[in-house]
């Protein structure tokens, strides 16, 4: 199993201070936590997109050109493209250019997105919301396939074999489906045979095995096999050196960011109870001390009927750099081994 990390590049306060780190100062944080993540071993490093005044990752593919060029092995992707509100020719083209920067290391999740400002922004029609995202997928995959395309469609300029260039390292660009909750995105993820990316913000994991069921469901109907159907979740995760001082860092910056969420969308704010709730051995974080958040993994593992990969949603809006860069390296240094280690252990027992 893989195991990777996610940021939104969100504007972050000195938690003991309580004053708004700059732009410039979170962004040379973000590349730092995402060069120790090279190193502790992590393998594959997310960034979001989002247009909002609390965050830095609208061109999140310039952040991963800036981290490639720092890194060595990790894999960089997005987390995710907004595809419906973006230009797959541009998309392609900037991700075929990350790969290029990298040495093959670039990789893209797309999707509608969470939040609604980019529709708006780009000038798209909410209306349209579902085919906008279905027409520039089909394109998207068009052009991974061929240099010149023929195509046509109602939401962009139609296509007559022009070139869509450069080319990527890989030959074949990775692009997975990020799905929320809907049994339609799920379906559509395994018709198509793309890898699926199940972002899990709340609620219990085990709602989610029937939607996972789907997907490998559609996907075995279309003709492909278990192995080209991989399945990965992000979900919000913080590693420390005790499952209690892992819970105290991160829950201030965890209830400032969704309380502020939450206001835009009638949500009331969390509570610490209900935090410490979903910390718990079957809620939706992975927050605890490296043998808690390795347990935690092998225990999602195992309910959505096997992983490729988890990706940690670390995003905080109040926490200390120095406690992020320790996550890290215990992420990749204490917890990946673990989870590598028994599940190899599970394989083995298995093939006797």
């Amino acid at each position: 199993m893989q195991i990777g990390i996610d940021s939104f590049a969100t504007l972050v306060a000195d938690p003991d201070t309580g004053l708004m780190l700059s732009g410039t100062q979170r962004i040379a944080n973000l590349l730092e936590e995402i060069e120790r993540a090279d190193a502790a071993g992590i393998d594959i490093f997310g960034i979001g997109e989002h247009h909002r005044a609390d965050a830095l990752d609208s061109a999140p593919t310039l952040l991963l050109a800036a981290a490639a060029a720092r890194t060595r092995r990790i894999r960089l992707t997005s987390a995710v493209t907004v595809l419906s509100a973006d230009d797959p020719v541009r998309v392609f083209q900037q991700f075929a250019t990350l790969d290029l920067i990298s040495g093959g290391r670039a990789e893209m999740v797309v999707g509608r997105g969470s939040s609604i400002e980019a529709y708006p922004l780009f000038g798209h029609d909410l209306n349209d919301y579902d085919s906008l995202f279905v027409e520039k997928l089909g394109l998207l995959l068009q052009v991974r396939e061929h240099a010149q395309v023929h195509w046509s469609g109602r939401h962009r300029a139609a296509l007559s074999g022009q070139g869509v260039y450069p080319r990527p390292v890989q030959a074949q660009l990775p692009i997975w489906l990020g799905v929320g909750g809907t049994p339609q995105s799920f379906a559509r993820a395994g018709s198509l045979g793309l890898p699926l990316m199940v972002a899990i913000i709340g609620g219990d994991f085990r709602r989610f095995r029937p939607l996972v069921d789907l997907y490998r469901q559609a996907g075995q109907q279309a003709g492909y096999t278990p192995d080209q159907l991989p399945v990965g979740v992000h979900a919000f995760g913080f590693v420390a050196e005790t499952s209690q001082a892992a819970r105290d860092a991160f829950y201030p910056g965890y209830e400032r960011m969704m309380s502020g969420i939450g206001r835009e969308r009638g949500w009331g704010p969390p509570t610490r109870a209900q935090f410490d709730a979903a910390s718990g051995p079957t809620g939706p974080f992975l927050i605890g001390d490296p043998e808690t958040v390795a347990q935690k993994v092998l225990y999602v593992h195992q309910v959505l009927g096997g992983l490729s990969r988890m990706t940690f949603q670390m995003t905080n809006a109040m926490l200390a750099h120095a406690a992020m860069l320790r996550a890290i390296e215990l992420l990749g240094t204490r917890v990946a081994p673990l989870v590598r280690e028994r599940l190899a252990a599970q394989d083995a027992a298995v093939r006797l």
